[in-house]
C-alpha cells in the first residue's frame, strides 16, 4: 500500500502497549484518522494516551468493546483475543482486522524501495533462539539483516526505518499469525507443536491452524520438523507457490530433501546438486552453543532457512560459532562442588522443559509456577529415570508433585510452600543438598513465572544470584 492509500482512512487501533502505540503513530504519520481503544484506564494508560493525543490521535480508555463510528480497518495488538466483542462488531460491520505484522507486511515497499524477503520462524518453543541463529548465519554470509518480530525489534521499525536490508529473520507468534492473513514469506519453519496458549486460541486445533498460516504462499521452502509429524502435515495442507519445496530437519541421518546429523556433523541433503547421493557438511555439533539436542534442532532449522536463501555452507558454520544464546535459555551459571547449575527459566511450558530435561543426566530438577492449564504426567514419566531429586515451588507445584507420585514415586521431592523473595535461595540450597558430584541442578520450571516473579528473566536472575551465593560460600 502506498502512502496515498492511507490519507483520511479511518483506522481503529485495539490496545496500547509495545505494538499498539507504534502502530498508531505510524498510521497517523501516513495520514490516517486514528482512534485507539483500550480496555484499561489506569495511570500508565492515561500517560500513554496523553502522548498520543498530543499528536492528534483520539484515544478511548476503558472502552475496548465498542467499534468507533466510520471505522474502515482495525489494527490490533497481538494480546487481544479473537473473541473480544470489538471483533464481533467488526465482523458484523464487514471491517477487516489486521495485526501489527499484517500492517508491516502491507507497508513493505511503501516508499518505492525493494522490500526485503522474510525468512519466518514459529513453533511452540525455540523461536527466538532459531531466529537469532539465523540472523547470525545471514550476517556471516555478508548479508544486511536483522532479527525482528516477536523477538523485541518491531517489524514496523524494520520496514519503515532508514536502514535497508537484504533479508529479515522474523519470529512470529501464533497470536501474530492469527491476524496476518496476507503474509507470504520467502521460506518458513514451524519448529514444533505442543499445547500452549489454548486459553487464547480456544482449542489445540485452532492453535495449530494459526501456526500453519506461516506456510501460506511460501515461495522457496517450507521447513518442518521430521520428529513432529504435525509440522509436516501443516506443510502438506499449505497453499504454496509452484516449485516451493518441503524441507525436513532431523537429529538423525537425513534423507533426501532433509538436513540432519551424521557422526557429529550437521549435513545438508536438501540444497545440493544430487540429494539422492550427496550430503554437504555444514558444521560440527560442537559449533552449536549449547549442543543440547533441541538446540541442535534449532540450528538445523536455521541452517535450512539460510540455505533456502542461497547461503554458502561456510557461513552456516561461522554463524553458528558466532552465536551466543540469550540469558535464561539453558544457561550454565556455575559449577559448585562438582555439580553444574543450569538456568532454563525460559522453559515456561512442559514442551520446553521436556527438551531441557532430555539434555542432562542425572538431574536435580527445580520446577513449578503457574501451570496455565498444563498437565505433567507425560513430562514426568519421560524424565523419571534421569531424576536424582526434585525441588518444587510456586502456586501450581502440587500438580507436578501429583505426577511425580504417580510416575516417579522413588524420587525424593522437596515441596517449598514459601513464595517470598528468599524462596529461590532455599530452592537452590535444597537442590544442592540432593545433588551428588557429576549431577546437574536444572531449573526448567515447566510453568510461567508470574505467581512469584515479574517475568521469567527475574526468575532466572534470582536463580543465578542464589547459585553464585552458594559458590561464594563453598569457595
Amino acid at each position: 500500500m502506498s502512502n496515498q492509500d492511507w490519507q483520511g482512512k479511518h483506522v481503529t487501533v485495539a490496545g496500547l502497549g509495545v505494538s499498539g502505540i507504534p502502530a498508531a503513530r505510524v498510521l497517523n504519520g501516513l495520514g490516517a484518522v486514528v482512534t485507539v481503544v483500550n480496555d484499561g484506564d489506569d495511570e500508565r494508560s492515561r500517560a500513554q494516551a496523553a502522548e498520543l493525543e498530543a499528536q492528534g490521535i483520539t484515544v478511548r480508555l476503558g472502552d475496548g468493546a465498542t467499534l468507533p463510528e466510520s471505522t474502515e480497518l482495525i489494527v490490533t495488538t497481538p494480546g487481544w483475543k479473537p473473541d473480544k466483542p470489538l471483533f464481533a462488531a467488526a465482523a458484523e460491520a464487514g471491517v477487516p482486522v489486521w495485526g501489527d505484522v499484517e500492517l508491516a507486511w502491507r507497508l513493505r515497499g511503501h516508499d518505492g524501495r525493494e522490500p526485503a524477503p522474510w525468512l519466518a520462524v514459529t513453533g511452540t518453543n525455540g523461536k527466538t533462539t532459531t531466529v537469532r541463529m539465523l540472523a547470525s548465519i545471514l550476517e556471516a554470509a555478508g548479508l544486511r539483516t536483522a532479527a525482528v518480530g516477536n523477538i523485541g525489534v518491531s517489524l514496523l521499525d524494520a520496514v519503515l526505518g532508514d536502514e535497508t536490508y537484504d533479508v529479515l529473520a522474523v519470529e512470529l507468534s501464533s497470536y501474530q499469525l492469527h491476524w496476518a492473513p496476507s503474509l507470504r514469506a520467502h521460506s518458513a519453519v514451524v519448529l514444533n507443536l505442543a499445547p500452549d496458549h489454548l486459553d487464547w486460541h480456544g482449542s489445540m486445533e485452532a492453535y495449530v491452524a494459526d501456526k500453519g498460516r506461516i506456510y501460506e504462499g511460501n515461495r522457496i521452502a517450507c521447513v518442518y520438523n521430521a520428529a513432529d509429524k504435525a509440522t509436516e502435515d501443516l506443510v502438506r495442507q499449505a497453499d504454496v507457490e509452484e516449485d516451493c519445496r518441503a524441507i525436513g530437519f532431523t537429529l538423525g541421518t537425513p534423507g533426501p530433501s532433509q538436513l540432519g546429523v551424521v557422526d557429529g556433523i550437521l549435513v545438508d541433503r536438501a540444497f545440493v546438486t544430487n540429494r539422492q547421493k550427496q550430503a554437504q557438511e555444514l558444521a560440527e555439533v560442537g559449533d552449536v552453543n549449547p549442543p543440547a539436542p533441541h538446540n541442535i534442532a534449532n540450528a538445523l532449522a536455521a541452517a535450512a532457512l539460510a540455505r533456502a536463501f542461497g547461503v554458502e555452507p561456510r557461513a552456516v558454520r561461522d554463524g553458528l560459532r558466532a552465536f551466543r544464546p540469550d540469558a535464561h535459555r539453558i544457561e550454565h551459571v556455575a559449577d559448585v562442588a562438582e555439580v553444574a547449575y543450569i538456568d532454563d527459566s525460559k522453559a515456561t511450558n512442559t514442551h520446553a522443559a521436556e527438551a531441557s530435561l532430555a539434555a542432562y543426566d542425572p538431574i536435580v530438577w527445580i520446577a513449578g509456577g503457574l501451570a496455565k492449564g498444563a498437565t505433567f504426567d507425560e513430562l514426568v514419566s519421560g524424565a523419571a529415570k534421569r531424576l536424582r531429586g526434585v525441588v518444587l515451588m510456586g502456586r501450581d507445584r502440587a500438580l507436578i508433585r501429583e505426577a511425580l507420585t504417580r510416575h516417579a514415586p522413588e524420587v525424593p521431592v522437596v515441596d517449598l510452600e514459601r513464595t517470598d523473595t528468599g524462596a529461590m535461595s532455599e530452592a537452590v540450597r535444597e537442590a544442592a543438598r540432593l545433588a551428588r558430584p557429576g549431577d546437574t541442578v536444572l531449573m526448567a520450571p515447566a510453568c510461567a513465572s508470574m505467581d512469584m516473579f515479574a517475568n521469567y528473566n527475574k526468575r532466572g536472575e534470582a536463580f543465578a544470584d542464589a547459585v553464585r551465593a552458594l559458590a561464594d560460600e563453598s569457595a
